[in-house]
């Protein structure tokens, strides 16, 4: 691992410490200067610190880290929550597509995208009576998250995509997948402090991967 690369971690993982650290003692302040600029950490990284395999994958990478950043900003304010999860659907939408990027979709690999959807529908279950007028938008939501981590999944079978890209995209999905099932659960069904912490966690771990895919 490069001294870049090293720096890099330390950089997220830090920030990411003191955004956590900030929500667990309830500093809003401080809570809202770490969430943000910890992503926008990961999305620096992504962007210039390491080599990309493909630039246009990198790209669209990047692009998806720059929406998940303005989600992250639109989260902190209670009342824009609904505009927070649409752009987040946006960011899912364009790591998918990175990820469709030389992996087409396949009949024989439709096998594959069922443990993700049953996966997502279970909890869009278990949060159902509490969505409201959500519904329509986390089932959306949903959808192409199994989507997202289905076509991550399928990239680890292509020659044609080092192993160390196929694996750091597949586990960063997963990552986000966890994260987003966490604040499910945590928002529309049993609210928890830990909850939070691990939510936080799993979605910086997921970010991260995703942008070490960028690798050549």
């Amino acid at each position: 691992m490069s001294l870049a690369t090293l720096l890099f971690l330390g950089a997220v993982a830090v920030s990411a410490g003191f955004a956590i650290t900030a929500a667990e003692r309830g500093d809003g302040p401080g809570y809202a200067l770490f969430k943000p600029l910890t992503t926008f950490i990961v999305l620096l990284g992504a962007a210039f610190l390491v080599l990309p395999a493909q630039p246009l994958y990198r790209s669209v990478i990047v692009l998806g880290l720059a929406l998940s950043l303005a989600g992250d900003v639109l989260l902190l304010r209670p009342r824009l929550f609904a505009a927070g999860l649409g752009v987040f659907l946006l960011a899912q939408f364009t790591y998918l597509a990175a990820f469709s990027l030389g992996n087409p979709a396949r009949a024989a690999q439709l096998p594959w995208l069922l443990p993700f959807v049953v996966a997502g529908a279970a909890v869009a279950g278990a949060v159902w009576g509490g969505l409201g007028r959500l519904r329509p938008a986390v089932l959306l939501y949903v959808a192409v998250a199994a989507g997202m981590v289905w076509r991550a999944a399928m990239r680890l079978e292509l020659p044609t995509i080092p192993h160390p890209s196929a694996f750091h995209a597949m586990a960063g999905a997963l990552l986000l997948m966890i994260s987003d099932a966490i604040l499910a659960v945590r928002r529309w069904r049993r609210p928890s402090r830990l909850g939070h912490a691990l939510e936080l966690a799993a979605y910086w771990m997921g970010q991260f991967f995703i942008a070490m895919s960028v690798r050549r």
